[in-house]
């Protein structure tokens, strides 16, 4: 199987997770249950995942990668905030069938401290690539304090917009409008924490 097949398999068992978390609640799900939805043995399951919880993991990730995609694409003469509502979108690569089972995971990190924890791994590595870009962008080192902070508040803004989108979508189906609204919210709180940044990188 090559990493690309290991990979989607991984993205499967993560939704399949997801729906079974969702339907029935984490405590009452099993990884045999995740394995079986899934068409995989549980051998298989707990070679990609150390717990039931992580298999939340994968789809979460894709929430977190389209942050840093569209970071990594900032154009050195535009605005951040201005960039994000040209570029960003919640979740890479996705259909609002993904979207909405992140958000459902999102949800679901408010009353379940395991599936809170991979969530919040995953936001807290997200953070070193924040830094790397700012850093870039001021032209200082990336363990510069100022960069940090930065780094540390544009991570807050970006998981407080998040979950916003999360309850506002709790009993509602996404659309491309919900999409835009967050669009632009989270491009409103990234510019509250982001005022120094220049579109042409000078402080």
């Amino acid at each position: 199987m090559s990493d690309e097949q290991r990979q989607q398999q991984r993205l499967d068992i993560s939704r399949h997770a997801v729906r079974l978390f969702a339907e029935q609640g984490v405590a009452a799900t099993s990884g045999e249950q995740i394995a079986r939805a899934a068409g995989v043995s549980e051998r298989t399951l707990w070679r990609y995942f150390p717990t039931k919880e992580s298999c939340v993991e994968p789809l979460l990730t894709k929430m977190i990668d389209a942050f840093q995609a569209v970071l990594r694409v900032w154009p050195p003469d535009l605005e951040l905030t201005e960039h994000l509502r040209a570029a960003y979108t919640p979740v890479l690569d996705s259909s609002n069938a993904d979207i909405a089972a992140v958000l459902a995971v999102v949800r679901m990190t408010h009353d379940e401290p395991a599936l809170r924890a991979v969530y919040l791994m995953l936001r807290e590595r997200s953070e070193d690539t924040f830094t790397e870009v700012l850093a870039h962008r001021m032209g200082v080192p990336p363990d510069t304090f100022e960069v940090r902070v930065q780094a540390a508040a544009m991570n807050a803004a970006l998981k407080v917009a998040t979950d916003s989108l999360a309850q506002a979508t709790a009993n509602e189906r996404i659309t491309l409008e919900t999409i835009d609204r967050h669009r632009h919210h989270t491009a409103n709180a990234i510019s509250l924490v982001t005022r120094r940044l220049s579109g042409n990188g000078n402080n």
